[in-house]
């Protein structure tokens, strides 16, 4: 069987975050300022800025922050194979789907969702060929 970006069959990971900010450029300049993370704005069609923490050998997980949505805080992102799949198994978990699938183009898809104690998150497939 093929490994997924989770590493493991079957266990989801987190892989990303994104951090919602009412002023995103506020928040950029505070991020590199406290934490020394490098920021750089993203190239694609909607305003995004994403985020590196660390070298890329050592623990942990980058991200992005962008402008804050409805219920914006700060959101995990988690690998999932198929939003399609998983966006059944979250409402058969009675979870809320916030958003429908949505494409990347070149990237992947991604899902925001809510779990039952109210908790926003999104799902994301890689597919290079997303449109």
């Amino acid at each position: 069987m093929k490994r997924d970006l989770s590493g493991r069959l079957g266990m989801r990971r987190v892989i990303h975050f994104e951090i919602n900010a009412d002023k995103p450029q506020r928040a950029v300049k505070f991020y590199e300022k406290v934490f020394g993370w490098k920021i750089t704005k993203w190239e694609g069609p909607v305003d995004y800025w994403l985020v590196t923490t660390g070298e890329k050998n050592l623990p942990g997980i980058d991200g992005a922050i962008m402008p804050r949505m409805e219920k914006g805080t700060t959101t995990i992102v988690i690998d999932v194979p198929s939003v399609d799949e998983f966006l059944e198994k979250i409402a058969q978990a009675r979870g809320k789907i916030l958003t429908e699938k949505t494409a990347i183009p070149g990237v992947g898809y991604v899902a925001y969702c809510e779990d039952t104690e109210g908790n926003v998150f999104s799902i994301y497939q890689d597919d290079p060929s997303a449109q």
